[in-house]
């Protein structure tokens, strides 16, 4: 069922004590608003957007905790405008038909409104949910404000994502957080009334750095940590690790974060940085990421980025792959590292991955070109007749162990070139050794 507040009355009543001190906390103007400057700072593109009084159907991006909800009821307020929730976990077409009559209905009103349907967890709506809501933000029946943790550009279809405008909110960084903290603990009438000798100041930098950037889990950290000093009638800072426990970090298994971390990995072994690849595997490994799957991936960058410029690398990560199924966690995560470690030192060459990809362009390109005959199987009498296999020139019996100048690619890509070694690691050698073989079979005319 779709959730309605009466516009400015819904950021503007005053909290009940009894409420949680985050629900308290809300911003109650634009101006409250943390760690947003980059959206609602003077000039910044949203705040020009809701000063000239155009308010588009927008979708806000970002991680849990950053105020999507309280930013959609604060643009409602702002311009005196209906206020519609809908979840996406929850709500179904009927709900969007509901919430649309309701929307119409204020339209025709005594003193019409529009009015801002604001959808939890966009992401979450299907096809044919989303494409139920294209009419009426077309018509503009409703201003459309979703959130969404999950890029949009994945989650939403093409035909809903080009009616919307896209705002990524950020996460709070530490000194926003700090300031959010401060004031909740001296405002009497929201927050705690307290004012900083409740709690000493380390325990809300520690606070603020175990929220990771969720303002909602700070205050819920804040609020917890001054009611156990109290119970406890200590300030000691194991009491506080004890409330903190292990800790949280942004991490979704099949979601953005998961993505850009893998990234950030497999660039920091290819960019030769092993602490920047020891941190990014330590982040995933941490945020509940399967071993066996960064080994698969760790495996590909020694395919793809070291090559043939190492050839101990492939069988160092098969080896470490191996070594952490037999010991399992959190012993064989070493192994990984290590492999890691490894790779990011290693030499680095895609003369391989290059040349492969160039092939299979080609063969892609010019279709199914004849074997040369000269290099055909003849197993039979016929095909001998045919002229399979004549001229062939076995390379064992020739000087240097390779027939100079022998055809092997088929007419129409004589002389093409794929691989280009590196001179980098063992593909110096290679490249030594290409070069004599290549300047033979020029030399001999083929």
């Amino acid at each position: 069922m779709a959730g309605r507040s009466s516009g400015p009355t819904s950021t503007g009543r005053r909290p009940h004590p009894t409420h949680p001190l985050a629900e308290r906390m809300r911003p109650r103007t634009l101006d409250e608003v943390f760690g947003q400057d980059h959206l609602l700072g003077p000039g910044a593109p949203l705040r020009v957007l809701l000063e000239a009084g155009s308010i588009p159907s927008m979708v806000f991006w970002g991680p849990p905790g950053v105020g999507k909800t309280t930013l959609a009821r604060l643009i409602a307020q702002h311009s005196d405008a209906q206020f519609l929730t809908l979840s996406a976990v929850l709500a179904g077409v009927k709900d969007i038909r509901e919430a649309m009559a309701a929307a119409q209905a204020e339209l025709r009103g005594l003193t019409p409104r529009r009015t801002l349907l604001f959808i939890d967890e966009i992401h979450r709506f299907n096809k044919g949910q989303q494409d139920a809501l294209l009419p009426f933000v077309e018509d503009g029946t409703v201003v459309l404000v979703g959130a969404t943790t999950e890029n949009p550009s994945f989650e939403l279809n093409a035909a809903l994502l080009s009616r919307l405008r896209v705002f990524v909110l950020r996460a709070l960084d530490e000194p926003a957080i700090l300031d959010l903290l401060r004031r909740a603990l001296a405002d009497a009438e929201r927050g705690l009334g307290t004012g900083q000798e409740a709690i000493p100041e380390s325990w809300l930098r520690r606070i603020a750095e175990a929220a990771d950037g969720d303002a909602r889990r700070s205050l819920i950290l804040l609020e917890t940590a001054v009611e156990l000093s109290r119970a406890e009638a200590s300030r000691d800072d194991a009491l506080l690790e004890r409330l903190i426990g292990r800790g949280f970090r942004r991490f979704d298994k099949q979601g953005e974060n998961f993505y850009d971390q893998i990234s950030a990995l497999h660039k920091s072994v290819r960019g030769s940085d092993p602490d920047g690849a020891l941190y990014w595997l330590a982040r995933m490994l941490d945020g509940g990421a399967d071993p066996g799957y960064l080994m698969r991936r760790v495996t590909r960058m020694a395919v793809e980025d070291v090559g043939l410029a190492d050839l101990r690398a492939q069988g160092l990560c098969l080896e470490a792959w191996d070594t952490y199924e037999r010991l399992g966690s959190p012993e064989g995560e070493l192994a990984i590292a290590q492999a890691v470690v490894y790779l990011a030192v290693a030499p680095k060459s895609n003369a391989v991955y290059t040349a492969y990809n160039a092939a299979r362009a080609v063969v892609e390109q010019t279709g199914s070109l004849e074997v040369p005959l000269h290099i055909r199987n003849a197993p039979t009498r016929m095909m001998k007749d045919l002229g399979y296999g004549e001229g062939y020139r076995y390379d064992h019996d020739e000087a240097g162990g390779h027939a100079a100048g022998q055809q092997y690619l088929p007419d129409r890509l004589r002389g093409t070139e794929f691989y280009q070694p590196v001179r980098r690691g063992f593909e110096i050698k290679i490249a030594e050794k290409l070069e004599q073989l290549r300047a033979a079979k020029k030399g001999s005319g083929s």
